[in-house]
Parts: structure tokens; C-alpha cells; sequence
């Protein structure tokens, strides 16, 4: 039995490629509620007694975050269906990869609907410049979090003295393989 070379796991590319794809199912079973929850949000806003006075900028941004949620619950399922499409044929490695990218994809668009959302909430709340303020920090504080932390731990563990610096195997999830 192939053991993977020098990840530190006694584990065949197959049962890798297992481990991978459960952790990133698990990672969107978190993410794709949230999304939910959101979009569902954002449909019934549309039905409030509020909504026809809001103005043109309000209504873009209405239905533009309402199109993202929906692009993040679309890219979110994504890897559901490709699993089914692609089920017993050996392609978990290929269906781990382009999960593992369209998770990346439906994180960014996710990223866009909570800034929007929280622009059109605080705008109609209390001013378009308090909206715009609120929107930049969560699109920030989204960036940051999520993009700018992950590489920089990414880069500090490749320079940890004793260890040497490998790029992850594109079947890992986690780390810049993805």
C-alpha cells in the first residue's frame, strides 16, 4: 500500500483525497447556513412595507446583494452536484480540486453579500455615509480574515526554522493549494 510522501499522515492519495473532500464539505455545511439564512433575509426585504420608498441606490444594492447570495448559494452547492456527477468514476482528486475552488469563489461572493446587505441595512437605517463606512470595515474585516491571515500564517509556517518549505499537494484543502 503507496503511503503519501512527507505530509505527516499515514494515508494512501485516496484516503487523502477522502479526508479533503469530508473537510470541505463540513467547512461549507457552516458556510452554506449562513448563505441561506441571507438570501432568505433578503427575499422577504423585498416584500416589507418599506420597500417601495427605497431610492434607486438602495434598490441597486438591494438587488445586487441579493444576485451575490445567490451566486454564493449557487458556487456553495456546486460541489454537491459535481460529486453526484461524478460519483464512482475516480475523480475524487479532480472533484476535491474544483471544489476546493469553487468554495474559494462562493467565499468572495459571500464576503460581497454581507458587506451589501449590511450597506443597504445601515443606509436605510441611519445615513448613506454611515452604510458606506460599515460596508468598507465588514468588506475589511472580510478580506482580512479571510484572504490576507490565511497567506500570511501560510508564509510564517513555510519560514518556521526545521521545517522545509514545500508547496501543498493541490488535492490538500487547506493552504495555498487550493
Amino acid at each position: 500500500m503507496r503511503r503519501a510522501p512527507g505530509n505527516g499522515r499515514r494515508e494512501t492519495p485516496r484516503e487523502r483525497d477522502d479526508r479533503n473532500f469530508a473537510e470541505l464539505l463540513q467547512e461549507l455545511r457552516v458556510t452554506q447556513t449562513g448563505v441561506q439564512i441571507l438570501f432568505a433575509f433578503l427575499l422577504i426585504l423585498a416584500f416589507s412595507a418599506r420597500f417601495p420608498v427605497l431610492d434607486g441606490f438602495q434598490r441597486g444594492t438591494y438587488v445586487t446583494t441579493l444576485l451575490l447570495a445567490m451566486a454564493a448559494s449557487i458556487l456553495f452547492t456546486a460541489p454537491a452536484a459535481l460529486h453526484r456527477g461524478l460519483f464512482r468514476r475516480g475523480a475524487k482528486r479532480h472533484i476535491v480540486e474544483v471544489s476546493s475552488r469553487l468554495a474559494a469563489f462562493g467565499l468572495g461572493a459571500l464576503g460581497l453579500a454581507l458587506t451589501g446587505s449590511l450597506l443597504l441595512v445601515v443606509d436605510v437605517v441611519i445615513s448613506r455615509t454611515a452604510g458606506v463606512l460599515a460596508a468598507a470595515g465588514a468588506f475589511l474585516a472580510c478580506t482580512g480574515l479571510w484572504v490576507v491571515l490565511p497567506r500570511r500564517l501560510a508564509r510564517r509556517l513555510a519560514r518556521r526554522p526545521g521545517t522545509a518549505r514545500r508547496r501543498m499537494p493541490t488535492t490538500e484543502f487547506h493552504g495555498r493549494g487550493h
